[in-house]
């Protein structure tokens, strides 16, 4: 009676095997995602650095070593400097409570964390006119102790913050809660302090994953316009980073000047993507070896 069944059930598998689509479909929706990415990425790109050299290398050098676009780019990484480290130690204690502990609220901090994907960029710039702005929440105190956030430097840095929040705490929640917390209750069972279970357990299964949200924070955080533009005050010199400054030139028909701003963090996109291919491999790799 078993043999029989086993005997019946062969041809049934043989027909429900997968079976691959015909060649030329396959060659027809690569064809058709080849064309979209070349006319929607590639030939953009490529056009950028096109415009940029337009008028000669001489122009293309003028228009990136002049002292308002050094400014722009040196704020932009000092914005960088300060957002990503700052997001990178709260994505970690974020990522650490939400994966490592039951308490009251955690889909609530889970949403709390998603905020800046569901509201725009320019409404968040909006938020921070409202709470330190001249006639904001916090203005008149602010203004009493000479302190100025909006149209300055630390606006700049809590509208990048805002939006560059969610990026690494998103990468590592879900590798803390597919981990456990097995390895690291071991480690303390055998006399680890917290401080080396995190740095000689935690970290080494995380790292990949850390370092490629911060890239993604990286990432926004050079290309951000929406709520910066808002919090910045556009003054040239001090408060513009790279995406205004392009904006700037362009509005004026300064148009090889701004691609030419444009072309460096073209140059910045592509390093990022790099790095980030490199970082997606590693992650495999991780995923196989565990």
């Amino acid at each position: 009676m078993d043999a029989n069944i086993q005997i019946s059930t062969k041809p049934l598998i043989n027909n429900l095997a997968v079976k691959k689509d015909p060649v030329f479909i396959q060659w027809i929706l690569i064809s058709i995602v080849l064309v979209f990415l070349s006319l929607f990425l590639i030939v953009p790109l490529a056009a950028i650095f096109v415009k940029a050299f337009e008028k000669g290398i001489s122009v293309y050098v003028e228009a990136i070593s002049n002292p308002d676009a050094i400014a722009a780019i040196k704020l932009t990484l000092l914005i960088v400097a300060i957002t990503v480290p700052v997001n990178t130690i709260f994505g970690v204690i974020a990522a650490w409570a939400i994966s490592k502990y039951q308490f009251k609220g955690k889909n609530l901090l889970l949403t709390l964390i998603d905020l800046p994907f569901a509201i725009s960029p320019v409404i968040a710039g909006l938020i921070f006119v409202l709470l330190f702005g001249l006639h904001g929440l916090f203005g008149p105190f602010l203004l009493e102790h000479n302190i100025k956030i909006i149209f300055a430097v630390p606006g700049i840095v809590l509208a990048t913050l805002f939006v560059t929040v969610p990026f690494i705490a998103r990468e590592l929640i879900p590798i803390m809660q597919n981990q456990g917390t097995s390895e690291e209750e071991a480690s303390i069972i055998l006399g680890a302090s917290g401080l080396k279970t995190f740095f000689y357990v935690t970290l080494p299964n995380i790292k990949w994953a850390l370092i490629y949200g911060m890239i993604l924070a990286n990432a926004r955080a050079i290309g951000e316009f929406g709520a910066v533009s808002v919090v910045s005050g556009h003054i040239r010199g001090m408060t513009n980073t790279m995406p205004l400054h392009i904006e700037i030139l362009y509005n004026e028909y300064q148009f090889s000047a701004s691609f030419a701003v444009a072309s460096l963090m073209s140059i910045f996109a592509i390093i990022t993507l790099i790095i980030k291919s490199f970082i997606d491999s590693k992650k495999e790799d991780n995923m196989f070896t565990r």
